[in-house]
């Protein structure tokens, strides 16, 4: 479960850069049936499990920095901490509806309709079932490749350098 939170964090934090990129990219605001599709879009994806992590971190992070600074009220900041994330769970709907008019502005509505009848096809689901461990695979083979690959890359450094009469 706590792997499928990282994943889903990772796949939150890489939509956001897309707000980033996209967002003062295209002046025309997309027609409210565009955002309903985008919306779709994201919840056949797993956008409520996806987004319930975020919340929940938020929550916990403030409770966090509270309990640093009064760690004798740890009891009370837990309990207030469970009422809050209750409170704001809903809160997770802004962020689909945010999803949603992202795709709206980066897909037209016919690709948004084809999007939505793919996920709801029978490879599609299959797809949505086994990407978040094919990326949580890709991701873990990344963590060990970046370390080999940059050793290489320092020897590389080392030799080219040493051509030039710097031992490095």
């Amino acid at each position: 479960m706590k792997r499928n939170s990282l994943l889903f964090a990772r796949v939150g934090a890489m939509m956001f850069a897309c707000y980033l990129l996209l967002g003062g990219a295209q002046a025309q605001q997309p027609s409210p049936a565009t955002v309903a599709l985008g919306r779709e879009l994201v919840e056949l994806k797993g956008g409520a499990g996806m987004f319930d992590p975020i919340v929940i971190n938020v929550v916990e992070q403030t409770k966090g920095a509270l309990l640093q600074t009064n760690p004798q009220l740890a009891k009370d900041l837990n309990d207030v901490s469970a009422q809050l994330r209750n409170e704001f769970a809903p809160r997770r709907a802004e962020l689909i509806n945010e999803a949603g008019r992202l795709y709206a502005v980066a897909f037209t509505e016919a690709e948004l309709k084809e999007m939505t009848t793919f996920y709801k096809s029978a490879l599609g689901k299959k797809m949505l079932e086994r990407e978040p461990v094919v990326l949580d695979q890709t991701f873990n083979f990344m963590q060990q490749w970046a370390p080999r690959v940059g050793e290489e890359v320092m020897n590389r450094f080392r030799a080219e350098m040493k051509k030039k009469g710097h031992n490095l």
